[in-house]
């Protein structure tokens, strides 16, 4: 497993890290987040990504429960706030009240006495941008966080907070979390040379477009078991099983063959490429699928492979 900074930190997260949306506390069971949990960190995985609003909490939960057996000096913690977590008010948002208590809830459902990257899960314009870096500060000065971050945010957003942070002598945000995949571009046209000039590093999501890159979706039935077949959790990846999409992404399964790779290895492999990428968040519910991916760490793409890549996944 090969490790990169995380923004202008000196941080190490690896490569790929174990997402949870959709899968801890939620379709894997407690046994099954264990053997997950294990399992990446047997493959040198350290990022372990999650939010309090995955499952109603469940997920920090199972993922907390997992974690406590393994040495939490080599482990990276990262949760999310910013969603409904009651039916309050001030329940919500990025308000210093909310985002107090959302990091003493995550830190008693992860059952931790800090979190490594605390994250806004996504832009609050409700609240004065100062007063979520302020409250960020006190958070770090208090021992609860290390770093913070932001998901889904805009260039725009982003600089706004690290020039806040600059102006409050606060700590800047050294991460983004955005949707980014050979089907998924857009951070292309502007997020990654803004966040490259601002000290900010990507934790990329959805590297396999909720699957759809790993090949098995290349018939029009989706597989038993598999995620597009399960009504709870295909509606998300809806907008990528047009026939069309899906006859590219078919075409993927012989360049990844000649590299002795799988499909979902080279679909890995080409986010690495970029970096300014500094971990990519995979879900899997199956350890060979952490295996699998797990072994994209370190792949290096040839430049005539990625020049086709890019002509057949071009960016809109």
């Amino acid at each position: 497993m090969n490790y990169r900074r995380l923004g202008h930190s000196g941080l190490r997260v690896s490569e790929i890290g174990l997402g949870s949306w959709l899968t801890l506390g939620s379709s894997v069971d407690a046994g099954g987040t264990r053997a997950l949990v294990q399992r990446a960190f047997e493959l040198g995985i350290n990022l372990f990504d999650t939010a309090d609003v995955y499952s109603d909490g469940a997920c920090e939960e199972a993922l907390g429960k997992a974690l406590r057996e393994l040495p939490r000096g080599e482990l990276v913690i990262a949760t999310k706030a910013y969603f409904p977590t009651g039916p309050g008010a001030n329940q919500r948002g990025l308000s210093r009240k909310h985002l107090v208590a959302s990091v003493e809830a995550s830190l008693r459902r992860l059952g931790c006495d800090h979190i490594d990257l605390h994250q806004c899960h996504r832009f609050d314009p409700e609240t004065p941008l100062e007063e979520t870096v302020a409250t960020y500060a006190d958070l770090v000065r208090a021992g609860k966080l290390r770093y913070w971050g932001v998901s889904l945010w805009t260039p725009r957003q982003i600089l706004r907070a690290a020039w806040t942070a600059r102006r409050l002598r606060a700590p800047r945000p050294v991460s983004n979390q955005p949707e980014y995949s050979l089907l998924q571009r857009d951070p292309e046209r502007r997020l990654l040379r803004a966040s490259r000039w601002l000290g900010v590093s990507q934790l990329a999501w959805s590297p396999l477009a909720q699957g759809v890159l790993t090949g098995k979706y290349a018939q029009a039935a989706a597989p038993a078991g598999s995620r597009g077949a399960d009504a709870a959790r295909s509606p998300f990846m809806a907008r990528y099983l047009g026939e069309s999409l899906r006859a590219r992404v078919a075409q993927l399964e012989p360049l990844a063959r000649e590299r002795g790779l799988t499909t979902a290895q080279l679909a890995l492999a080409w986010c690495l490429r970029e970096p300014n990428v500094a971990s990519l968040l995979v879900g899997a519910t199956r350890v060979p699928q952490l295996e699998e991916n797990a072994a994209a760490s370190g792949v290096v793409l040839d430049p005539g492979l990625l020049e086709r890549l890019d002509a057949l996944f071009a960016r809109a």
